[in-house]
Order: C-alpha cells, then sequence, then structure tokens
C-alpha cells in the first residue's frame, strides 16, 4: 500500500522537492531518532520545514522563529509527513498506531505509558484525531493507551478516514509547532 501511495504521490513530491532545494539547498529532509515498536530507535524521515538558526551564543533559535513560510505550508497540510511512506516501507511505522516520540521521551515515561511502545508506531493515530498538537502530552499517551487496548481493523480504517477529514476541516486552528520536550517534561507523569 506504502508503494502505491507514493507512486499517486510523486507528482506532489517532486514540486515540493525542487521547493525545498530552493529553501534549503541539499538539506531537503529531516531525520530523527523516535522510539519504535518494543522502544527500538528508528530514523523518522519528513521534508524539512525549519531552518538550523542560532542566536549569538550558538543556541539554536525556538522553532516558531527557525520555521520558514515554505514550512508553516507543508506542516498546515501535512505534506512534510509524505518521507514517512518510507519508513513504513522500511517497517519502522505502520500506517495507523501511537505517533512515534522522540527517543529522549521514552525515559521519562513509567511502565504503564511505556505500553504504547508494545505496537508499531504509526504515521497517524487517535491522538492525531482527537486533536494532534493541541492535545497535552498526557492526554496523547492516554489516546495511545486506549488505542492499543481497542486496536481492530475497522477501528484502524475509522482513524486513517478522520484523519483526511481532519486535514481538511480541523486544522485551521491547530498550533503547528510540535509541542517541546520543555511542554512534556512537567506532564509526562499519568
Amino acid at each position: 500500500m506504502s508503494v502505491t501511495l507514493l507512486i499517486l504521490v510523486i507528482p506532489l513530491i517532486i514540486p515540493i522537492i525542487f521547493i525545498q532545494f530552493i529553501s534549503y539547498g541539499t538539506k531537503i529532509f529531516f531525520y530523527q531518532e523516535r522510539s519504535g515498536l518494543n522502544g527500538k530507535v528508528f530514523s523518522l524521515i519528513k521534508f524539512r520545514t525549519m531552518t538550523d538558526e542560532c542566536d549569538i551564543s550558538g543556541k539554536q533559535l525556538p522553532d516558531k522563529l527557525r520555521l520558514t513560510s515554505s514550512g508553516k505550508i507543508l506542516r498546515f497540510l501535512s505534506l512534510d509527513e509524505l518521507p514517512n511512506m518510507i519508513n513504513v516501507l522500511k517497517g519502522d511505522l505502520s500506517f495507523v498506531g501511537p505517533r512515534p516520540f522522540p527517543t529522549l521521551y521514552f525515559n521519562l515515561m513509567n511502565e504503564e505509558q511505556k505500553k504504547r511502545y508494545s505496537v508499531r508506531p504509526g504515521i497517524t493515530g487517535l491522538a492525531q484525531i482527537m486533536g494532534r498538537n493541541n492535545l497535552s502530552w498526557k492526554s496523547k499517551i492516554r489516546y495511545d493507551l486506549e488505542y492499543i487496548e481497542n486496536i481492530n481493523f475497522l477501528k484502524d480504517l475509522i482513524i486513517l478516514f478522520k484523519t483526511f477529514r481532519y486535514l481538511f476541516t480541523s486544522k485551521i486552528n491547530e498550533d503547528l509547532g510540535d509541542k517541546s520536550i520543555d511542554d512534556f517534561l512537567p506532564n509526562f507523569d499519568a
């Protein structure tokens, strides 16, 4: 299915790569280590949406200051996620499952919260259709655990359908920035 989708979106990917090249040079993609099935680390692939700009002390500027105009559009339309299909092909991701968190978060979770790693992470999941970046970390994890407890193919299809609906209706009011580790730390306790 991911091969078919990749072929179908090639007419979309080619212009994005061209725009990415103009915006970022050869740094078209963004790679980040994430924790997957059973906590195994993999490299998540996305289209780059931010610059690497730093302040005068060498500290990276906040995400909102590094997010480019083209990056905002890619994130708003979730087109920055298209390279995730490569992760699906490699077996790192499935289409539906808990969204993979950066590896740093794994050791901050208690054993109950780590149950979210008992299934392959997904490009989309229950937390994404229930509010995505507008949810607290605690809520995201709660939805991930609810998904795992009630996992079945029909619910996956419903989540996929609602994801597409959400992309075209509910994203207008969404915060385009990802929640950072600073947001996670005070809220990781279940």
